[in-house]
């Protein structure tokens, strides 16, 4: 199978990207009539994006624990990551593992040639050797996707409009040098509020996108949907045995992991992923096209 354009999913990721888009401009219209102090609030808080974006590997394996790990270590797994990167036409990124039960994998980095893959202990004493290829391969079309740098893009002015909410209070009494005073301080932040939210949707709406496009990116690199159909099964059968300490500890890393950490009915409902059986649909449905070939 050939890596080939998925137009249908691109179409929908655009008009996402095309939503997000619209939504800040009139954001940033309104904020900047009624903030005197927007343009240094984004110069602030857009130099923190561009340290997350340019160290994002560094930071996501520091926040989850996670160790960069030799040749010699894992050969097996370094045997594998390198093969999977020659069939995807990718450099080989950094090899990363967790000591965890939770059987997961993510990757991370700010493009192609400074990326990782990280998998958990749990995961590679989980799924056989062609069930984790398949995972490999999903976390490797993230990278060659940029997924990382599309989502940060995405999440930028949505990242500013929260912190407003948050912070709201600083922009108030001595602090607000707006035009219109206080008025004018309570409706940037009531603004900020709907733009987070409905850009909170919308990030996770092309979140979920993106797994179904790395999903047929692994199709394409392996050449074997059914395995990371059945890889799918497997991970999400494991989950419910998660003890809940490390479900905890786990769950906020779940826009990275190829299956997030379950947290009820609303965790499901907004979440970074689309449902698992639906995934497995898609990849039963490519499994049967490259059969008809």
């Amino acid at each position: 199978m050939q890596w080939q354009a998925d137009w249908g999913l691109r179409a929908r990721m655009f008009l996402t990207m095309f939503l997000l888009f619209a939504l800040y401009i009139v954001f940033a219209g309104v904020i900047a009539a009624y903030m005197g102090s927007f343009v240094v609030f984004v110069v602030l808080f857009g130099g923190m994006s561009l340290v997350q974006y340019y160290f994002s590997d560094t930071l996501t394996l520091r926040s989850m624990g996670a160790r960069t790990v030799s040749a010699d270590e894992y050969p097996q797994l370094h045997a594998t990551i390198e093969r999977l990167s020659q069939q995807a036409d990718l450099p080989k990124p950094k090899v990363a593992v967790v000591d965890s039960q939770v059987p997961n994998a993510f990757a991370t980095g700010r493009n192609q040639k400074n990326a990782a893959v990280c998998v958990t202990t749990g995961i590679m004493t989980t799924l056989n050797e062609e069930e984790l290829e398949g995972v490999l391969a999903h976390e490797l079309a993230h990278v060659k996707n940029r997924d990382m740098m599309v989502m940060t893009i995405a999440s930028f002015l949505s990242t500013i409009a929260f912190m407003i909410v948050r912070w709201g209070a600083f922009f108030g009494g001595g602090h607000g040098r707006g035009r219109q005073g206080g008025g004018g301080i309570v409706v940037a932040i009531l603004v900020s509020l709907l733009v987070w939210i409905i850009s909170y949707l919308l990030i996770r709406a092309l979140s979920r996108y993106r797994e179904y496009a790395a999903d047929r990116g692994a199709a394409a690199i392996t050449g074997n949907p059914s395995a990371l159909a059945s890889a799918l099964m497997k991970i999400s059968g494991r989950m419910d045995k998660v003890p809940k300490d490390d479900m905890r500890e786990e769950a906020e890393m779940n826009a990275f992991f190829i299956i997030p950490i379950k947290s009820g009915v609303v965790g499901r409902l907004f979440s970074t992923h689309p449902p698992t059986e639906k995934r497995i649909e898609q990849l039963r449905s490519l499994e049967r096209e490259m059969t008809a070939m």
